[in-house]
């Protein structure tokens, strides 16, 4: 079988490296085009156009897929490779760009879930548009499901499999696996779920295949929506109950990352634990500094600092943070981190 492939960063790398192992030809990479990154803010390339470009593939980089649109010399070049390419399908995992009803129909419209639809005068077999979505959908459709799921305290999260519509994320349902969340910070669970995910399409397309493969609706009952992540979200309130701000450390991790401000400084906040009972203090107060974390009462109880990084410094343990940044019972965190 022959696959189209769009996505970027690393959680759809991990879904082009399954599918590369497990025989499926990529005439055809999309990905976003480079941005700058790192202290230099040099250009850099994508996770998955590096992992094209080390394997040979032909990569495209459109700013649009709008043949309408601000860039519609790029769409038309990607109109122009796609049928070039001759897929039998196009696997999206966290590509980053909508695509339009053009590129959905350049697929053909699967036939009840056989693939046996034809695109015009190709007469090749065509399964349709195929998204890798890490949430069990319909709940957390959208731009940040990783994060969302660990924020709300779900206990658990999984991967969808779903056929590919103009709505946002309101497609069939193909094949859909879940997974418990536990204690995982996004940074985890996106690691786990990108191997789940790599695993699910193969199936599905080999499924697909066979012509076993059969879509549900999705329910009616049940939507959530995981908007994406703004900066502005990682100051934490102290105000809000410990155990909701020890799931923001987690949620936040790798990014934007939760801050809080003491002394003139903000310092990043990558662990923490809730501790019970009451704090008997104004939330934001330092209760206790010392090789276990940094205890701060909270609106609910006491979120306890374990793993924390100053300006231009490496994340540390408590103990070790704490050797070149004292902090003292009875000092108090900004109301709200800038």
């Amino acid at each position: 079988m022959r696959i189209v492939f769009a996505g970027t960063p690393e959680f759809a790398r991990v879904a082009l490296q399954s599918l590369h192992a497990a025989g499926f030809q990529i005439p055809l990479v999309l990905t976003q085009p480079d941005r700058p990154a790192g202290r230099g803010m040099k250009l850099q390339a994508s996770p998955v156009k590096q992992f094209a470009q080390q394997h040979g593939w032909p990569v495209a980089q459109p700013r649009s897929l709008r043949l309408d649109g601000r860039y519609p010399e790029d769409a038309a070049a990607v109109r122009e490779a796609l049928l070039a390419a001759q897929a039998d399908a196009m696997v999206v995992a966290a590509y980053g760009l909508i695509l339009p009803r053009w590129v959905l129909d350049s697929m053909g419209p699967p036939a009840a879930g056989h693939g046996d639809a034809a695109a015009p005068g190709t007469g090749a077999r065509r399964f349709g548009c195929l998204n890798i979505h890490a949430s069990l959908l319909p709940r957390w459709r959208g731009a940040a499901p990783i994060h969302r799921a660990v924020e709300a305290g779900d206990a658990e999260t999984g991967v969808t499999i779903m056929q590919m519509d103009e709505g946002l994320d309101t497609g069939a349902m193909l094949l859909a696996e879940r997974l418990a969340i536990g204690g995982d910070s996004t940074a985890q669970l996106h690691d786990r779920l990108a191997v789940l995910g790599g695993r699910l399409i193969v199936e599905a397309l080999r499924r697909a295949e066979a012509g076993t493969l059969r879509p549900q609706p999705q329910p009616d009952a049940g939507v959530t929506y995981a908007h994406k992540i703004e900066k502005a979200e990682a100051p934490l309130d102290w105000r809000l109950p410990a155990a909701v701000l020890q799931r923001r450390v987690r949620a936040f991790d790798p990014f934007p990352g939760a801050i809080a401000r003491l002394g003139g400084e903000t310092i990043k906040c990558w662990a923490a634990e809730a501790l019970p009972g009451a704090a008997q203090a104004a939330p934001g107060t330092v209760l206790q500094a010392d090789a276990a974390g940094i205890a701060v009462a909270a609106g609910e109880g006491v979120l306890r600092l374990t793993e924390l990084q100053r300006a231009g410094g490496r994340r540390l343990p408590a103990a070790a943070f704490l050797a070149g940044f004292a902090v003292q019972a009875g000092q108090v965190f900004d109301a709200a981190a800038a």
